[in-house]
Order: structure tokens, then C-alpha cells, then sequence
């Protein structure tokens, strides 16, 4: 590439699917070769004021393809949910995103839709995390939805990864919009995970200046842990760092993290398939998993 592009900038660039419209999200920079994602396509050019306009009149025509195409699922009684719609920039492909059940049998359906957009037809089914990808919306937290922004791909999460931050295990605060575990409980874990390997856990048995004593709550960032000491009504809460403790009796992260949650439910992704005109469905399946803090 022998041109300098910014943020902002409009550029028709080379995809597996085709000629793309796209917007550029960072600017020209180094990146290690190991960071990179092969293949790297090229950026064909910046788009100019006619590539902008037809760009509209695509999003138009995905607009009116939707409404045909709902109208052609229907008439077909086919158990499906349309998700979206996208054309190729330069019209060669038109493709539609749809969710369901199981397996559907869309044949007969591509050879309606060719024979009204009169262009390659490839139907692709997705699952409810490919789902909220496409049509973006707000975390928890208030900020766009990491998927619909910056995630490529979507790394396995699991429940031990919240019972490893000590964050509640209850699947409605650790759900993301599409109702699986939220992707964002990996990106602090591996740290959390070294922390805590250094941190007596919850409910450990701990030796202080103090006397013997139980640990009620570990902040393994902070290295800080308020320990019980003594019994009945003499029994008090004091603060201490790991590194004035001696672990008596180590907890694990299961007797740990009993205290922290409200249930010890676990989510797990469904296999999700990808379908074209001329293939049946096929998959890729989802692992799921997460973790929180104090």
C-alpha cells in the first residue's frame, strides 16, 4: 500500500467475500508479525464519491431484500429467523444471516431468492453470539459491544473464569446480550489467575500477628485480604496483606467461590452452523465461561 489512510477515512478494500465498502478504525501503524491475521488483504483504494453513493443505494437494496426475503420464508413455512442482509459492494453476492433451531432444509428457498436478485445467493445460519455481533447494541458496563467492535473471534470463556475474579456466579449478571457468558470475563483472567496464586483464597485458613484466622474476602489485584479472628462475639474483621499471612489450610476455588455467588449454574454455547446455496449447514461450536472480582 503506497498511501497514508486515517481514522475515518472511506476505502473499497479486498475480503474472502468479495469487494467491500469499508471505514478505517485505526490508522497506518507497525504491527509485530505475530500480531497479524493471515491472509492480510489489501485495501484496493479510497472510495470516492461515486463508490460512497453506490454504497447507499446497497444499503437500500439490503433494506428491500430483508422485506422480500421475510415474505419468501414465510411462504415457504420455513422455521427461521432472518438477522440480516448484506451485499457484496460490487453486487456479486448477496448474503442472508438467519437463526433457528436445527437443521433447515433452505433449497428450494435460494432457488427462489436467485431467481429475484438475479446474483450469487448464500444463505448463512449463526448463533446467538454471531447474532448480537451483527446487530451491535450496549453492555452492561454502557459501551458498545466488544464483538460488534473490536472482536474478531470468540475465544472460549468458562464459568471458572468468573469463580477465579470471585464475581457472582449468577448467569444474569455474568450474561452478555446474546445470553451467553460475556467475552469480556477473559480479557483480566490470566492476570487474576497469577494474582490469585499468590493471594490466600476465601475461606483459607490463615496464621497472623493476630492469631489464627479465616479469610472472609481476597482482592487479588491488591494483594489485601480481611481475615476473621476469634470466636462468638469476640470475633473481629481486620485487613491484611498477603505477605503478613502464613496459609495454614489453603481453600479451593470451588469452597471459595460458594460464598460469592448467588448459584453455580454454568452456560455452555450451542454448535452453530454456516450454510451456503450449494452446502448443507455446518458449524462452529462456542465454548463459554467467566469470572468477576470484589
Amino acid at each position: 500500500m503506497d498511501f497514508v489512510l486515517k481514522e475515518g477515512d472511506h476505502v473499497i478494500v479486498e475480503t474472502a467475500r468479495g469487494l467491500e465498502y469499508g471505514v478505517v478504525v485505526l490508522s497506518n501503524r507497525y504491527v509485530p508479525a505475530q500480531s497479524l491475521v493471515a491472509p492480510l488483504r489489501p485495501v484496493i483504494r479510497i472510495a470516492t464519491e461515486e463508490d460512497a453513493q453506490k454504497n447507499e443505494q446497497n444499503i437500500k437494496r439490503e433494506r428491500e431484500a430483508f422485506d422480500i426475503c421475510c415474505e419468501k420464508i414465510a411462504a415457504h413455512g420455513l422455521d427461521m429467523k432472518l438477522i440480516d442482509v448484506e451485499y457484496t459492494f460490487d453486487n456479486s453476492k448477496l448474503m442472508f444471516y438467519f437463526s433457528a433451531e436445527g437443521r433447515v432444509d433452505f433449497r428450494e428457498l435460494v432457488k427462489d431468492l436467485a431467481s429475484v436478485f438475479r446474483t450469487r445467493i448464500e444463505l448463512r445460519q449463526i448463533g446467538v453470539r454471531d447474532e448480537a455481533k451483527l446487530l451491535g447494541g450496549l453492555g452492561v458496563c454502557g459501551r458498545p459491544l466488544c464483538c460488534s467492535t473490536f472482536l474478531y473471534d470468540f475465544a472460549q470463556v468458562s464459568i471458572r473464569m468468573a469463580k477465579e475474579q470471585n464475581l457472582s456466579l449468577n448467569s444474569t449478571k455474568i450474561s452478555g446480550a446474546c445470553g451467553r457468558l460475556m467475552c469480556c470475563l477473559r480479557y483480566e483472567c490470566e492476570t487474576y489467575e497469577k494474582e490469585g496464586r499468590k493471594t490466600p483464597r476465601h475461606n483459607s485458613i490463615v496464621q497472623t500477628k493476630e492469631g489464627i484466622g479465616v479469610v472472609v474476602e481476597s482482592q487479588p489485584l491488591s494483594g489485601l485480604i480481611k481475615v476473621s479472628i476469634g470466636d462468638g462475639e469476640n470475633a473481629y474483621i481486620k485487613v491484611f496483606h498477603r505477605d503478613e499471612v502464613e496459609v495454614i489450610e489453603s481453600a479451593s476455588i470451588d469452597e471459595a467461590s460458594e460464598s460469592t455467588s448467588d448459584s453455580s449454574e454454568s452456560t455452555s454455547d450451542s454448535s452453530e452452523g454456516t450454510s451456503d446455496s450449494s452446502e448443507g449447514t455446518s458449524d462452529s461450536s462456542e465454548g463459554t465461561s467467566d469470572s468477576e472480582l470484589l
